[in-house]
C-alpha cells in the first residue's frame, strides 16, 4: 500500500442516525476505500461575539498590543457609512 494520502476538505451534516451526510459529491472516483477525520465544534455554533472573543485572546496577536503598533488615532481615515 502507497503511504501518500491527499486530503480533501468537505462539509456535511451527522444525521439523528449518526451518518455522515455530505454536501456535495466527492470529487474522486469510487468505489474505493478511504480514511475519514471528523472535526465538529463541542458547541453548535459560536456567534460573532465568541469568535471576537477568542481572537483578541489568542496569542498569536500579542505583539499587536506593543506600544509601538499602536500608530493610528481618531484622526485618521475618514468614516466610512455603508449604505447597504
Amino acid at each position: 500500500m502507497d503511504a501518500t494520502m491527499t486530503a480533501l476538505e468537505l462539509t456535511g451534516t451527522i444525521d439523528e442516525d449518526r451518518q455522515l451526510k455530505l454536501d456535495a459529491k466527492l470529487p474522486i472516483p469510487g468505489p474505493m476505500r478511504v480514511r475519514v477525520i471528523v472535526l465538529y465544534s463541542p458547541v453548535d455554533d459560536w456567534d460573532e461575539i465568541e469568535w471576537l472573543r477568542a481572537a483578541a485572546q489568542n496569542p498569536a496577536f500579542d505583539s499587536l498590543r506593543e506600544p509601538e503598533e499602536d500608530i493610528y488615532t481618531l484622526a485618521d481615515g475618514r468614516p466610512f457609512h455603508d449604505e447597504a
